[in-house]
């Protein structure tokens, strides 16, 4: 019986010489076509998808010149594997885990762990994934809002907390025979000297928040 001989296709060849370079520069694409260069591509996902700790680093070292904007979605996905692995770790065993079990659980070198851990927060991704998280703060506030509207005492404290009658940040806290936002008391005799108009606003801003509540009077 005859071995079958595996022949490369022109493209295939073209790859294969790439990838015993020990490093691939720009210039070495220039006598690639478009449909060989999606096909490195291709290529390099898979090598990275495969590839475990320093070899893998050692194989990103040699695709780096390519990689352009590669260099974001490397840092994406090695914070997406560190995190992930972080809350599976402390759910399963109440601690935090060492660099070296970071290695083991997520594949990458104890090298790239301790880097990315000590300059995640300088890097422009990190900002990033901040500000996502800013943008949902009003969805969160409403849903915060909407549980005060039905009766909720932390809720609502929550939410005046955060917003207040000015916008200001304003802690509310009960006291025997008044109330303290903040550093100004509110007491009967300061009621007193309010405006009708005053009174109803404080009545109105405390009742939408609270609908359910018992007003003392």
């Amino acid at each position: 019986m005859k071995t079958q001989q595996l022949t490369l296709t022109n493209s295939e060849k073209k790859i294969t010489a790439l990838m015993a370079l020990e490093t691939i520069t720009i210039n070495d694409l220039d006598n690639l076509d478009l449909a060989e260069r999606q096909y490195l591509g291709v290529v390099c996902t898979k090598m990275l998808q495969n590839l475990r700790d320093t070899e893998r680093d050692d194989f990103l070292k040699k695709i780096e010149p390519i990689m352009l904007d590669s260099n974001q979605q490397v840092w994406e996905y090695n914070h997406q594997a560190i995190t992930d692995a972080i809350s599976r770790f402390t759910e399963e065993h109440g601690s935090m885990p060492t660099r070296n079990q970071l290695a083991e659980e997520t594949g990458l070198s104890r090298q790239t762990i301790s880097k990315h851990l000590k300059e995640y927060q300088s890097h422009p991704g990190h900002a990033e994934q901040i500000e996502q998280f800013k943008m949902m703060a009003p969805r969160l506030m409403a849903k915060v809002f909407q549980s005060a509207t039905k009766g909720d005492i932390r809720a609502a404290k929550l939410y005046l907390e955060t917003v207040g009658a000015s916008g200001k940040q304003q802690v509310v806290k009960s006291q025997n025979n008044h109330i303290q936002i903040n550093n100004t008391i509110l007491s009967q005799e300061n009621l007193n000297r309010l405006s009708a108009e005053q009174l109803s606003q404080i009545e109105h801003i405390v009742t939408k928040a609270l609908p359910q509540a018992k007003m003392i009077g």
